[in-house]
């Protein structure tokens, strides 16, 4: 099968599992504090990865492969974690869902910075149809935001794209579950102590859906999805595979609709047809 096909259809795989984020972030900080959340998932997730790089007896990251991993680290096991569960103190998985269609603009403007791709104007194009169709769907009678839960989500799409396209060019040497896995060990001294921190005052107050959103986003969110992420990136490359975060908002408000109950509007089909006729387009001229 052909390379680029290849990256794009793990590239989807990821974008699907990644779709569950928000929604099961959602209903976990509803009972766990943003900031346990962030460092619960992390130390889990790590300590998955752990299993896997010492069962397969991977080889130790080079000096030079330790900023870059810094910056994976602090992107996407940080970062944007952190921020998203803060914004959505501030208003709905809905609502915040939307921002995510401005990532893969993100996540191409820092694979040419740092990734050193060079799309071609039409890419271009294309990209920026699909972030004003997302940017469209999302300002259509949406109030199921407030200004700082913006800001903060804004922060979280910045420091996201970062961690992607750095996380991809490491994934072209060292593997894609290799990087995600190693920059959470990385992290994992500095998350220990975060978690001890902020344990829950009481236990017995956790229900079981923040349990279940817990467990999800730190098996699938930090760790399944990464697998087949990177991988699509390094790949498919990481302007064009990028622009598969354009369906992410969809996917999530799908999720959001069936296991939130929040409302679906007939505007979130219509944006995600011309969202899809962007991705094809931007597939076509990567």
């Amino acid at each position: 099968m052909e390379r680029g096909t290849v990256g794009w259809g793990n590239g989807l795989l990821g974008v699907i599992i990644f779709s569950g984020s928000l929604p099961a972030t959602r209903v976990a900080v509803a009972d766990f504090s943003p900031m346990f959340l962030t460092s619960a998932r992390a130390v889990i997730a790590a300590l998955l990865g752990a299993v896997c790089l010492f069962a397969l007896r991977q080889a130790l990251p080079e000096r030079r492969d330790i900023l870059p991993l810094a910056l994976v680290a602090s992107g996407v096991v940080l970062g944007f974690p952190l921020l998203t569960a803060l914004a959505l103190q501030h208003g709905t998985a809905a609502h915040s869902l939307v921002f995510i269609g401005l990532l893969p603009l993100a996540t191409a403007i820092f694979g040419v910075l740092r990734g050193g791709e060079r799309p071609t104007p039409a890419f271009w194009v294309f990209a920026a149809a699909g972030a004003g169709a997302v940017a469209g769907f999302a300002l259509h009678g949406d109030d199921g935001g407030t200004p700082v839960g913006d800001l903060l989500m804004t922060g979280a799409i910045v420091i996201c794209g970062l961690g992607y396209a750095e996380g991809a060019t490491l994934s072209r040497r060292l593997g894609g579950w290799q990087v995600i896995s190693w920059a959470l060990l990385l992290s994992l001294p500095v998350m220990t102590l975060i978690t001890l921190f902020t344990l829950p005052d009481t236990w017995s107050a956790i229900s079981m859906p923040a349990w279940i959103g817990l467990a999800y986003v730190s098996v699938f969110s930090m760790m399944v999805g990464f697998i087949f992420w990177y991988r699509g990136l390094a790949l498919g490359g990481i302007a064009g595979v990028g622009q598969l975060q354009l369906l992410q908002p969809f996917f999530g408000l799908l999720l959001a609709g069936i296991f939130l109950g929040e409302p679906i509007a007939w505007t979130m089909i219509a944006s995600a047809l011309v969202v899809v006729l962007c991705v094809a387009g931007a597939r076509r001229f990567a």
